[in-house]
């Protein structure tokens, strides 16, 4: 996985990215489920809500809460075209290659991990 130091270094930054936390209950769902899990809901979020070149709804697709990918969208700005347009350099109106898809699903499942590792640790 790579290392997104830099690009977390920005987000943090950005009074509205970096209020974005996971919660107790986000973690227990991360660890029922498995990241490996966690990664195909981010990878099938991703691929039918933001991969399109003008996905439904653009701007509004990605719900606030309801499931960790959607916090850590919200706090990667991997949640609309637009912000990945903004902070991530990726074209808003030209679908999302495959190269492109497995970045953003790194990104946040790279945020989740650090986020449990941060916030609650595994004792």
């Amino acid at each position: 996985m790579e290392n997104f130091q830099e690009l977390f270094k920005r987000l943090s930054k950005s009074k509205f990215r970096s209020r974005f936390r996971i919660k107790p209950a986000d973690v227990e769902y991360v660890r029922q489920k498995g990241i490996d899990t966690i990664e195909r809901h981010a990878r099938d979020f991703v691929t039918k809500r933001l991969a399109p070149a003008e996905p439904k709804n653009d701007g509004k697709q990605t719900p606030i809460r309801g499931h960790p990918v959607f916090i850590a969208q919200h706090a990667t700005a991997t949640c609309c075209r637009k912000c990945l347009q903004k902070w991530h350099k990726i074209a808003q109106y030209k679908a999302l290659s495959e190269p492109q898809t497995d970045y953003v699903v790194s990104v946040l499942i790279a945020w989740i991990k650090k986020q449990i590792d941060i916030h609650h640790p595994i004792v």
